[in-house]
């Protein structure tokens, strides 16, 4: 067991993606090398035992091999501990940890802000769209958590996360997120939105969720179709893909259409 372990596990991978300080699973896994219990560790996090397993398994698969192993029998009557190479995805967790609070805070001292965000996540992604977010309304449903993002002035994005995602996350209304999302889940057109009092079309409907109107800065293969990125008012970029023939030319103003399941959430502090 120990070999296989040795053999498949990644712990400096996983511990260069998960930075304590924005992730919950750390924090869960370090809770039970503590109490030994996944349910006593749960609790202790403030989330739900299912939560706590969906934190688990989500670390073993990045680490490629298991991080807890169940004790069976012993004066508690067993429980669980961390496996080898959990206890070093906490001990390498604990030295990048250090080490990133001190970059911070000689980019602190010289008075940079723009570096703080980027330093803050060290998670590298093929997500070509991330925009800094504010949760500005959360719903709970029965499975799914529906967010309202406000990501500039002018937008508001709707997203939805499980439960268990929101809760691993530490989701709460006020909080500083980022927004992601593929290029290829971004569909663009020059059928904008008209927008009237309340958000509403001309017909008096309500307008589709998640059209954000920019102007057109970069266009590509119009008979074909193919990438295209708008500039919003605000100055955010979002990155799409456009039909074929869809007539979109240079400054031209024209809608990006992002699906609420689409869009997924990361944590900038």
């Amino acid at each position: 067991m120990a070999t296989d372990e040795a053999r498949t596990a990644n712990p400096i991978l996983l511990a260069d993606l998960l930075n304590e300080q924005i992730d919950k699973r750390i924090d869960i896994l370090r809770r039970i090398d503590d109490v030994g219990s996944i349910s006593q560790a749960a609790r202790g996090a403030g989330v739900s035992y299912k939560a706590a397993w969906q934190a688990i398994e989500t670390l073993g698969n990045l680490a490629g091999g298991p991080l807890v192993e169940k004790v069976v029998g012993g004066a508690r009557g067993g429980g669980t501990k961390l496996s080898a190479t959990g206890r070093e995805v906490l001990e390498l967790a604990d030295e990048l940890a250090r080490a990133r609070a001190e970059v911070l805070a000689r980019f602190r001292a010289r008075g940079s802000s723009a570096f703080e965000r980027i330093g803050s996540t060290t998670l590298q992604t093929s997500l070509r769209n991330q925009f800094p977010a504010t949760i500005v309304k959360m719903k709970i449903g029965s499975a799914l958590v529906r967010l309202t993002l406000r990501i500039d002035d002018t937008h508001l994005l709707r997203a939805s996360v499980t439960k268990e995602s929101a809760q691993l996350l530490g989701l709460a209304e006020g909080k500083s997120v980022l927004a992601l999302t593929k290029a290829t889940g971004v569909e663009i057109t020059a059928d904008f939105p008209k927008e009237t009092h309340g958000g509403e079309n001309p017909s008096g409907e309500k307008r589709p969720e998640n059209q954000l109107v920019g102007e057109v800065i970069r266009s590509e293969r119009a008979a074909k179709g193919g990438e295209c990125s708008l500039r919003l008012p605000s100055g955010l970029i979002i990155v799409g893909f456009a039909k074929r023939n869809h007539g979109l030319h240079m400054n031209q103003k024209a809608v990006a259409s992002i699906s609420p399941s689409a869009i997924v959430i990361g944590l900038t502090s």
